[in-house]
């Protein structure tokens, strides 16, 4: 792979097959202390989105269409961390941050296939609590299963083939000053800082994927409660409307949280965010955030709080009977 080296107006063709992220170099011999506690949080960013899987795969009450796009969260939450954060981890430990330019693509492909993914399952879940809400009596009929597959298979192949142009675009691009990332991934932006070419064609596009993908869903999710909200308040009963209401207000913690630090990063224009903030942002995006999510729905749902304590029983009288 080449990249143009710019020197006293000349520009020099240099051959390189890899990149230097700086990731956490401003700590210097510290960065090391902060092994421990990622690898803690992404230890149980692990453990309790497999849990949430086994849970929705294990237990009937769970087999339905919330909880089917429940699953598929929290599996995007497991695979958007696992492009990220082990190599990052690794990092942490050694002084040269080294990652060869197929692996930087293929990283970039995946993180940002499986985050457009989760904002369109996100949308997928307000629409489910949009019909079961405001159309109950349609409810097994707009939300079959057959629409539920459609809706998330749509939601699984619409970015991955969007993102192909875009891979294919960066790889074209001439590289050129240096092959240094400040960043822990091969983030768009810091790949972007690093083009000795235009791109802003290719800085268009993504924003226009970014539009399609993120902005439209957290749309629809917010048009979603707006018809959800105003059912709820015609409900006569305190007890429907709270009942009503409980079921959505995990989804939308969710929602707060996935779209607000998305859109901050990435539905922009240009550069508008420091590559220093981003880089903090994503940080919580990929380690913390994947941790609250599974604690969102054990503490504020009450159908999972049943399941669980239900599976729990069936393990005391488990041991019990032996």
């Amino acid at each position: 792979r080449n990249f143009s080296l710019q020197r006293e107006g000349h520009i020099t063709e240099v051959c390189f097959q890899e990149f230097i992220l700086l990731g956490f170099s401003t700590f210097g011999k510290l960065q090391v202390l902060l092994y421990g506690p990622f690898l803690v949080l992404y230890l149980l960013a692990l453990l309790g989105n497999i849990l949430i899987i086994a849970m929705v795969l294990a237990d009937a009450h769970l087999h339905t269409p919330m909880y089917f796009f429940l699953g598929n969260f929290a599996l995007l939450d497991i695979l958007v961390t696992i492009t990220v954060v082990p190599k990052m981890l690794s990092d942490l430990l050694v002084s040269t941050k080294t990652i060869s330019f197929t692996s930087c693509m293929v990283q970039f492909y995946f993180y940002f296939s499986f985050g457009s993914t989760t904002s369109l399952i996100l949308a997928d879940m307000a629409l489910d609590r949009f019909v079961a809400i405001c159309h109950p009596l349609r409810y097994s009929t707009l939300m079959s299963w057959t629409v539920c597959f459609s809706l998330a298979g749509t939601a699984w192949a619409a970015p991955f083939l969007a993102m192909v142009p875009t891979v294919l675009s960066l790889i074209q691009i001439s590289f050129c000053h240096n092959n240094i990332i400040n960043h822990f991934f091969c983030d768009n932006a810091p790949l972007l800082q690093l083009a000795c070419s235009d791109t802003s064609l290719l800085e268009f596009w993504d924003f226009i994927l970014s539009l399609a993908f993120v902005l439209s869903s957290f749309l629809i999710t917010l048009i979603s409660y707006a018809y959800i909200v105003t059912t709820v308040l015609h409900i006569p009963s305190a007890s429907g409307r709270q009942k009503a209401f409980s079921t959505c207000s995990s989804h939308l913690t969710l929602v707060f949280i996935g779209f607000g630090s998305t859109i901050f990063v990435y539905v922009q224009p240009g550069k508008a965010h420091s590559v220093e903030t981003n880089k903090f942002v994503v940080l919580v995006t990929n380690i913390l955030t994947p941790v609250l999510n599974p604690l969102i729905f054990t503490f504020r749902n009450e159908t999972v709080k049943a399941v669980i304590w239900r599976q729990m029983q069936k393990l005391k009288n488990l041991k019990n009977s032996k």
